[in-house]
C-alpha cells in the first residue's frame, strides 16, 4: 500500500495506521533526512531478518536504529555527558552515532563489541512515526529515492511504502562516541569538520 503523508505536516490518522502495521510486525518504506529507508519495529526479530535478507545483508552487520529524541536514545546506548552534549549539537540531522548498546536491544541489532548506530533524522514523518509506536524503528537504505521504484522492487514484501517526496539521497555520517574519543566512520551529508 502507497501512502502519501505530507512532509511538513504529517497527517496524524496516516501516522496512526504506520504505526500500528509496525506494531502488528509489519515492514515499511519511509523518508528519513538523508535517504527512503526500509524499517520495522525493533523488536521484531523476523522483520530484521527478513530486511537482512532483502538487502542481502550478513546478520553481521546489524542496521542503524532510528529514535525520535535524546531521551529515548538513553534507554537503547550508554550515553555519557560528553556523547549526550556532542549529540544535542548535531540531531536531528543527517548523522548516525555509535554508542554501547543496552539490553533493551535485540542481540541481532548488535555489533561482536556490543554497540549500536543510532539516529535521529531530521524529518517529520519519520520522527512521528516512531513517536506514535513508541520504540525506535530499524533504518537501512532502500536504495531508491522515489516511493514508486521502491513499490517495484519490494511491493510483495512491505506492508506500507510512504511517499514523503522525492529525495536526493546522500548517506548520514558516522561518528563512533565510544570511550568519548569521536571517530568517523564515514563522511556523508552530515558536516563532520567539527570531529577532525
Amino acid at each position: 500500500m502507497l501512502l502519501s503523508i505530507n512532509p511538513q505536516n504529517p497527517q496524524g490518522r496516516l501516522i496512526k495506521r504506520v504505526s500500528e502495521h509496525l506494531d502488528k510486525g509489519g515492514l515499511i518504506a519511509y523518508p528519513t533526512d538523508t535517504f527512503y529507508g526500509i524499517g520495522c519495529d525493533l523488536l521484531n526479530k523476523k522483520g530484521i531478518q527478513l530486511i537482512h535478507k532483502l538487502k542481502s545483508r550478513p546478520l553481521k552487520k546489524p542496521f542503524s536504529i532510528v529514535c525520535d529524541s535524546l531521551k529515548e536514545i538513553s534507554r537503547y546506548a550508554q550515553v555519557s555527558n560528553y556523547a549526550y552534549k556532542t549529540m544535542r549539537r548535531f540531531l536531528p540531522g543527517p548523522y548516525t552515532f555509535i554508542l554501547e548498546g543496552t539490553k533493551l536491544v535485540p542481540k541481532i541489532m548488535l555489533t561482536k563489541r556490543k554497540t549500536v548506530g543510532i539516529r535521529v533524522p531530521d524529518n517529520k514523518i519519520c520522527l512521528e512515526i516512531v513517536g506514535a509506536l513508541g520504540r525506535p524503528i530499524i533504518s537501512t537504505s532502500a536504495g531508491f529515492d522515489d516511493p514508486y521504484a521502491i513499490q517495484e522492487a519490494y511491493a510483495s514484501h512491505l506492508d506500507i511504502i510512504i511517499d514523503g517526496g522525492v529525495l536526493f539521497p546522500s548517506p548520514s555520517s558516522v561518528i563512533s562516541l565510544i570511550g568519548n574519543v569521536p571517530e568517523i566512520i564515514r563522511e556523508g551529508k552530515g558536516d563532520v569538520s567539527s570531529f577532525l
